[in-house]
């Protein structure tokens, strides 16, 4: 058995990020010592490392909840598992084309630039006014 200290060393996760995934239920209410500090067993670690890796790969906190569940459940279908996966790989697509637009947008910002003073500097001047863009380039959409 671990504490939440030892379970968070072993599995790269500070105590407060446990202690919150505990709260939203992706992680059991752990067994208690005699003194009242929390306990964790080899299951708890496999399933803090599952939603550490998921975390890593970008899923949403209510992806990860259904993943979860779907894996407590072995013997049925994958295809909810696809689904979630094909939506998380959907998502990080259209960030890597947000991402590519800012960067083809700052690059443009910079090669434009005269060197001289402030009052001519295309940074300045295209931050100051989007309609100057090149092409849209808007935040990420909230999860």
């Amino acid at each position: 058995m671990l504490t939440i200290g030892k379970l968070g060393a072993a599995a790269g996760v500070k105590v407060p990020t446990i202690r919150y995934y505990e709260q939203i239920g992706l992680l059991g209410q752990p067994d208690r010592s005699s003194g009242n500090q929390r306990l964790y067993g080899a299951s708890d670690m496999n399933r803090l490392a599952f939603i550490r890796h998921a975390r890593e790969l970008g899923f949403p906190l209510e992806a990860i909840r259904e993943l979860l569940s779907l894996s407590d459940h072995p013997d049925q279908s994958c295809t909810a598992a696809d689904a979630i996966a094909r939506r998380q790989l959907s998502a990080v697509r259209a960030r890597i084309a947000r991402l590519r637009a800012l960067e083809d947008e700052l690059e443009r910002m910079v090669a434009q630039c005269a060197h001289g003073t402030i009052a001519g500097c295309r940074v300045i001047e295209v931050l100051g006014d989007h309609g100057q863009c090149a092409r849209p380039h808007g935040a990420e959409p909230a999860e």
